[in-house]
């Protein structure tokens, strides 16, 4: 929303299409307990073996004029009785924020919150949720205000970065110490884009796909790597499908990157990276297309939530979990 080796541009897979036979070495997928919320434009982060799902969009209520509802909720599931409970809702609702987890910690970074008539107000605020207190706290603002961004943690640190302000996009690449509750400034992303995903791996941070000025007809492919020990980005090899409103996720050596939308509808794609060997490889795709879903890593597998099953605003529960191959 808020309009030298594989680069394949494919039209997307239609949201709806029956998933294809299963093929071992791609993986394959299975079904949980829905969310208890349907939303768009959340965010997902594993904490002490738990998801937890905030923000977003949800329905509007009967009578309503708007079409999207921000929501503070806060869902947490627990794999080892399948079931969603509600906890402590955020101070504000937030769209289109980043997630991270330090220490036992929830953080939830930027977004965009209501102001007026208008729903796409950038923030700079941060808050973290103690699971085992169910509270939430304020934090040091981000020094620069944006929402579509990502963030990622290593080793301690949550680096926020890309996104869209005040001013379109912005290529702030911005490191929050939760230890000292600051913030400070690395170098700038190369190529300055909103709705894309960061990742963790091998102690770098990729930034994948993404947009420009908020505009899903100019979905990018490119693949960026910050390497924290000389501050300093290169580049990799790109998707190889170009789309935004992705999410993505680390596990074992690889990182996954599912979803996304475009003018030609929502993706099913589920393409892997692995750094090793400089490609990308399909995986098998996603039962259900989705954009403005969340994404975290439990047990193995990656839990793939909620999201919009159209392009723009739509909302879903879907509960999904992909297996990687064991190879």
């Amino acid at each position: 929303m808020l309009h030298g080796l594989l680069l394949v541009c494919l039209l997307p897979q239609p949201s709806g299409a029956e998933p294809t036979k299963p093929d071992p070495g791609q993986g394959a997928w299975r079904t949980a307990r829905p969310a208890s919320l349907q939303r768009t434009e959340a965010v997902a982060v594993t904490v002490n073996g738990k998801i937890y799902v905030v923000g977003g969009f949800e329905p509007p209520g009967v009578g309503t004029a708007t079409k999207l509802a921000i929501t503070p909720a806060l869902e947490e599931y627990d794999p080892a009785s399948d079931r969603w409970t509600a906890r402590a809702s955020m101070p504000m609702g937030l769209h289109h924020t980043g997630i991270g987890a330090v220490g036992g910690l929830v953080y939830v970074i930027g977004g965009y919150k209501q102001s007026g008539l208008s729903i796409w107000q950038p923030v700079a605020s941060v808050y973290a949720y103690d699971p085992a207190a169910d509270k939430w706290t304020e934090r040091a603002p981000m020094p620069t205000a944006r929402g579509a961004l990502a963030v990622a943690e290593l080793d301690g640190m949550l680096y926020a970065i890309g996104g869209f302000g005040e001013k379109g996009n912005s290529p702030a690449v911005e490191i929050y110490d939760p230890a000292h509750d600051r913030w400070m400034p690395r170098t700038p992303l190369p190529t300055p884009r909103d709705h894309l995903a960061v990742v963790a791996l091998n102690r770098k941070i990729y930034a994948i796909g993404g947009r420009l000025n908020g505009d899903y007809q100019r979905n990018l492919a490119v693949t960026e790597v910050y390497d924290p020990a000389v501050d300093r980005w290169e580049s990799a090899p790109p998707l190889p499908t170009a789309r935004s409103g992705i999410a993505a996720v680390s596990l074992g050596n690889r990182l996954y990157v599912f979803g996304g939308e475009g003018p030609e509808g929502t993706f099913r794609e589920n393409e892997a990276y692995d750094p090793a060997r400089h490609e990308w490889q399909r995986m098998a795709p996603m039962p259900t297309g989705r954009h403005g879903l969340g994404a975290a890593s439990l047990q193995g597998g990656i839990h793939v939530i909620d999201g919009g099953p159209t392009p723009g605003g739509s909302f879903s529960n879907l509960h999904e979990i992909f297996t990687p191959p064991s190879r």
